[in-house]
């Protein structure tokens, strides 16, 4: 019997030889998973206490954050990599990405001896650059190239077809999707009976090749695909009937924010996920927070997209096994001051307001003493004017300690009768200011 698996409820068997000849046609997992065995790690499937109680269920979360490279991203790389011919590794191969296809990319090569090149952004983290090096070692180099991923793939595309050498994709590609799906295969050999999958949807690699898989061994299983409500291009796709390219997207979660998800990954996800569900930046936050003060799991934006979707399905978990995709755990340290900002506003503690303060002795005393409650605290202060302060007006963020003294606030402001003008984040100025 699996581990975690219930009485009487065991795999099927040989299903690693079953899968080649399922549903989708040519999707041979099972040699994917032959071929990483001594590459990638079999990442634990975890349950998670805190979660469980609080929703009422079993709470399992696939930890792809304890990879090699700190991502699932690997599994992909490396399939399509090693599949193709020795002749195409020795004429060198490229990839272009800021992240962790990247980094699973670069170990890749290393592992396979051949020469990489890797095209980043110009604005990529020197942080994630110097990773990258250090997955790949002296079998890689990196051009930075291009203000946005857009301009840096269109070069890494024109630069591998102008030296014969061969293009790695990062979710569009079989034997990519194949990679990712051997996520899905330890799933189910360490637990036997899933009712719920949440997967985070970036470009779709992994939830097209997770879902594929549980299509054939768990169909009983509800695969829910979460996206950033920033960059739903997969939510955009399902709901025009093919992928389209979102004209702006929030690239906070940039693990999963793309402009237009893969032609081959968008058939797969329509056919096999049950639904698509979007979710905040800011809930996102509240959740990379939260698993990192409770379970000392530190997860990236968009390896916590699927533990964020799990409030909203809240009534409808209670009491099944439910399993969340950890997708990654590569998050700057330096983020972290934009994540707790990120999550105070969504949660409602922390607001801005443009404060003109009445041009009298003792107004500012009167704000801090009568104004704010007893436990709300100034965040920050600053007049907007550089001469003349006096006659403008100060930014001030205020951070409150529960959600509900908001109204408390509003209503001090104004029976005090404060002038001010509250900056809300879908405002131009609230993007200047704050």
């Amino acid at each position: 019997m699996s581990k975690n698996s219930e009485p009487g409820e065991s795999p099927q068997p040989n299903e690693r030889e079953v899968f080649k000849h399922s549903f989708f046609e040519g999707l041979e997992v099972a040699d994917a998973a032959e071929r990483l065995k001594k590459i990638v790690v079999h990442t634990p499937l975890m349950l998670n206490e805190n979660l469980s109680a609080k929703y009422h269920c079993n709470v399992f979360l696939k930890r792809e954050d304890l990879q090699v490279v700190r991502s699932y991203k690997l599994r992909g790389a490396y399939n399509l990599l090693s599949s193709i011919s020795e002749e195409e590794r020795a004429k060198g191969v490229v990839c272009a990405s800021a992240g962790n296809h990247a980094q699973g990319f670069a170990y890749s090569c290393k592992k396979l001896k051949c020469k990489g090149i890797i095209f980043m952004p110009v604005i990529t983290p020197r942080q994630k650059i110097k990773q990258t090096k250090m997955f790949g070692e002296g079998f890689v180099q990196i051009k930075l190239t291009g203000d946005t991923f857009d301009k840096c793939s269109e070069a890494a595309l024109a630069f591998t077809s102008e030296h014969g050498m061969t293009f790695i994709p990062p979710f569009d590609h079989q034997k990519i999707i194949e990679g990712q799906a051997t996520v899905g295969l330890e799933i189910l050999e360490d637990l036997s009976k899933v009712d719920y999958l949440f997967v985070p949807v970036g470009g779709g690699g992994l939830a097209s090749g997770v879902s594929s898989y549980f299509h054939t061994f768990s169909p009983s299983t509800k695969i829910v695909g979460i996206e950033p409500q920033g960059a739903a291009s997969m939510s955009a796709a399902f709901e025009q009937g093919k992928p389209v390219e979102l004209q702006k997207i929030d690239t906070f979660v940039d693990g999963a924010s793309v402009t237009r998800v893969g032609n081959i990954t968008y058939q797969m996800c329509k056919e096999f996920l049950s639904e698509m569900h979007v979710v905040p930046e800011g809930k996102v936050c509240t959740s990379i927070l939260q698993l990192y003060n409770e379970n000392a799991i530190v997860a990236e934006p968009a390896g916590a997209l699927s533990i964020a979707a799990l409030d909203d399905y809240a009534s409808e978990i209670k009491g099944k096994n439910v399993v969340c995709i950890i997708s990654g755990g590569n998050n700057d340290i330096d983020r972290m001051q934009e994540i707790k900002e990120r999550s105070l506003q969504f949660e409602g503690l922390k607001h801005y307001f443009l404060i003109r303060f009445a041009q009298r002795p003792g107004a500012l005393k009167q704000f801090v003493s009568e104004v704010l409650g007893p436990h709300d605290d100034i965040a920050r202060f600053e007049y907007i004017k550089k001469n003349n302060k006096e006659a403008g007006p100060a930014l001030v963020g205020i951070e409150l300690t529960e959600k509900k003294d908001y109204a408390i606030l509003k209503n001090n402001l104004d029976k005090f009768q404060v002038n001010y003008k509250e900056l809300k984040s879908d405002e131009d100025a609230f993007g200047y200011l704050v």
